[in-house]
């Protein structure tokens, strides 16, 4: 990865989702913040673009209104990196991303967020259709237990499994933040 070509895209890091879990909601992941956390600091040291992705629901019922649409603080913007605010899940759909992503040169983009098997995997499987060298960072996402349409329940931690499983190889490359933070300082 190239520093230079190379952006992070923040999904739907807010405070919707920690109301979520603050229900019941089982969700996998607890260091998945701190990770994010980690990634905005290697990329602000790197100087790479960053671009933080924001949701905010057009339906009346949605979690994602008001207070609940706050970045959750640790994921905050700083110093004018761009905050674009979509309605579907996907971050290239309406927002311009694709076209600000150009416009700087970038090639590879470095995906993380919530929630894995939806924003998060939809903006991955864009980018890799678009045509970016997308990296989907496993351990800075998170999921929830979903109930199925046949009623059985589905844990989080398999939902993440079966997303990384989609995702690897047809539509990104599965990473760790560790490994993506040593390759962006080392430049290679």
């Amino acid at each position: 990865m190239d520093p230079r070509s190379t952006a992070l895209i923040v999904v739907d890091v807010q405070k919707a989702f920690q109301d979520w879990e603050e229900t019941g909601a089982g969700r996998n992941n607890p260091d998945a913040v701190g990770n994010i956390a980690a990634l905005l600091d290697g990329f602000r040291s790197a100087r790479s673009p960053i671009f933080h992705i924001r949701h905010r629901g057009a339906a009346p019922d949605s979690l994602f209104q008001g207070s609940a649409c706050d970045v959750i603080q640790e994921a905050e913007e700083r110093n004018g990196e761009p905050v674009l605010w979509k309605t579907v899940n996907s971050a290239f759909i309406g927002t311009g991303l694709e076209e600000m992503l150009r416009r700087q040169g970038v090639r590879t983009v470095v995906i993380c967020g919530a929630t894995s098997n939806h924003c998060v995997e939809t903006t991955t499987r864009m980018a890799g259709n678009l045509g970016f060298d997308a990296r989907f960072v496993g351990d800075a996402t998170w999921t929830f237990d979903r109930r199925g349409p046949d009623g059985r329940m589905h844990r989080a931690q398999d939902i993440q499994a079966m997303t990384e499983a989609n995702l690897s190889g047809e539509f990104a490359e599965i990473v760790a933040s560790r490994d993506v933070l040593r390759t962006l300082s080392g430049g290679i």
